[in-house]
């Protein structure tokens, strides 16, 4: 897979209020090459918007490619770098015999595109200076605070209530 075209990714997921308007945020470069994508959702959590910033990702490439992707969440990146996804999803999305795993859905999607290239999930401190991230921090911020966000429909329809926990922007 060496002669697969590289990318470098920066990615980052916000919510404001936790749960609350969500958002991603997305910067690639290959080359000379540079692309931002952002998007929201009017209810959703900040730990679905950190995946879903990864997918959106691995979903604008059109072809297998070496993919080199930074992120501040320990969430995406120990899931993925250590096998944890993969376990959830082998146990039918339990995280030990009592936990149900969250995010399944997106988890699936994940896995699947990663598993189409050839993915290097990396963390990266948040707010601590490094260009890429903090502009992908500032797309996701945007488009969480963007008007008319539709549903996030997973969320949504899951039954339970939608409890508040510790924001982040």
């Amino acid at each position: 897979m060496s002669d697969l075209p590289r990318v470098t990714v920066h990615t980052d997921g916000s919510a404001i209020g936790n749960p609350g308007p969500g958002g991603y945020g997305v910067v690639m470069s290959s080359g000379d090459h540079r692309k931002e994508i952002s998007g929201g959702y009017r209810l959703t959590t900040n730990n679905r918007m950190e995946i879903l910033a990864c997918i959106v990702a691995l979903e604008a490439l059109k072809q297998p490619c070496r993919v080199t992707l930074h992120s501040d969440s320990r969430y995406v990146v120990d899931a993925m770098a250590k096998g944890w996804a993969r376990k959830w999803k082998a146990n039918g999305w339990m995280r030990n015999k009592t936990e149900r795993a969250l995010n399944p859905d997106l988890w699936e999607r994940l896995l699947a595109l990663a598993a189409a290239h050839d993915v290097d999930f990396r963390w990266v401190p948040g707010h601590a200076g490094v260009a890429e991230n903090e502009r992908a921090d500032r797309l996701a911020v945007a488009a969480a605070q963007g008007q008319n966000l539709p549903p996030d429909g997973p969320y949504e329809a899951a039954p339970g209530p939608k409890q508040r926990v510790k924001a982040r922007r």
